[in-house]
Parts: structure tokens; sequence; C-alpha cells
């Protein structure tokens, strides 16, 4: 499978980084090497993850608390959001329309 990391999908994840990043010199870096290892698992495990809203399949990060959003077309893998679960459901659910 082909992975694409859309616009709003990489803004997501560039403050997630600015997030850790001050909270720690180093975790940041430590953050965008964990998201993107779970990002490039979807090459195997695509599809396997549950559906949470609408036709958004979502993918718990093993290391953060923070979910990837993706959609699956003609065996491509578009990643919407990378969202913090900690946020009011509410929010992610309207991030994602």
């Amino acid at each position: 499978m082909k992975i694409k990391i859309l616009d709003s999908a990489k803004n997501d994840i560039i403050e997630g980084f600015y997030f850790y990043e001050k909270q720690s010199e180093g975790l940041g870096s430590y953050f965008l090497e964990s998201i993107y290892s779970d990002i490039e698992s979807l090459k195997v495990y695509a599809g396997m993850h549950p559906k949470k809203y609408k036709n958004y399949y979502r993918l718990l990060s093993k290391r953060f608390p923070f979910a990837i959003y993706y959609r699956i077309e003609d065996k491509n893998v578009h990643i919407d959001a990378v969202l913090d679960c900690r946020r009011d459901p509410t929010w992610i659910r309207d991030k994602l329309k």
C-alpha cells in the first residue's frame, strides 16, 4: 500500500512535535520517530483498525496518546489527521468533518 499524509495531518504532527519539544528537549524528535513508525506500520496493517467515525479508521499510537485517522482508497492510505486523544471528542469529530 502507498501512504499519503495529507497537509492537515502534517500540521497535526508538527503541532505535536512542538508540544513535546517544549516539555523536554529531544522529546519532540522521539514523538516524530514514534508517529512515523506507527504510520509505516499501515503498509502491513491498514484496514485492520476499528472505524471510529464515518469512513475513518483509527490507529492508536504505541508511545503517545495520539490517534492516526486514515481512509483507504484504491490500495492507497490517506492519513487525514493525527490527533491528541486527550482532546474533547466533539473537537475531534469536528476536525474530521
